[in-house]
């Protein structure tokens, strides 16, 4: 909400009153609570899986990959500080080599991530069109909420 609007509750008998600086974007960046027509839409936030297998950079490559096999996932790991801000990501490929490389080195740095509060159908047919086997999905600041399989989030009601 604007200054003026959190200004003019507090005169009208209001006393939680914020004035969040960074706008009504950001917060649903960061995928906090949504109202109205945004709130009725499903989004990435909604769909995101949050129990996505997860590694950090001084793990061993063999112990993630045998991880996520019996995890029952094998369309991506996603790298992770302790703080589980995204740094990298371990694709098929990555987990299907047999080599001794460690997660940072066969990790993709920087991968592409969507946002809590993007439109889960066009997020869906964005990763129909490009051939995308899932999307991470972070808050504004790279920490991790999950991962959107679209199988998976096709089940969602609409």
């Amino acid at each position: 909400m604007s200054a003026r609007a959190a200004w003019r509750l507090e005169t009208l008998g209001f006393t939680d009153v914020y004035d969040y600086v960074h706008g009504m974007a950001d917060w649903g960046a960061a995928g906090l609570p949504r109202e109205g027509l945004a709130a009725s839409r499903p989004s990435a936030g909604d769909a995101a899986e949050p129990d996505a297998p997860t590694c950090t950079l001084a793990d061993d490559l063999r112990s993630v990959r045998e991880r996520v096999r019996r995890s029952g996932w094998s369309l991506c790991v996603v790298v992770v500080n302790e703080q589980r801000i995204v740094l990298g990501r371990l694709g098929r490929q990555a987990l299907a080599a047999d080599d001794r490389r460690t997660v940072e080195q066969a990790m993709s740095e920087g991968p592409s991530t969507v946002r809590p509060n993007v439109d889960l159908a066009e997020l869906l047919e964005r990763l129909e069109q490009k051939k995308l086997a899932a999307a991470i999905v972070t808050t504004s600041d790279g920490k991790l909420v999950g991962v959107v399989r679209p199988d998976r989030a096709a089940q969602l009601p609409a």
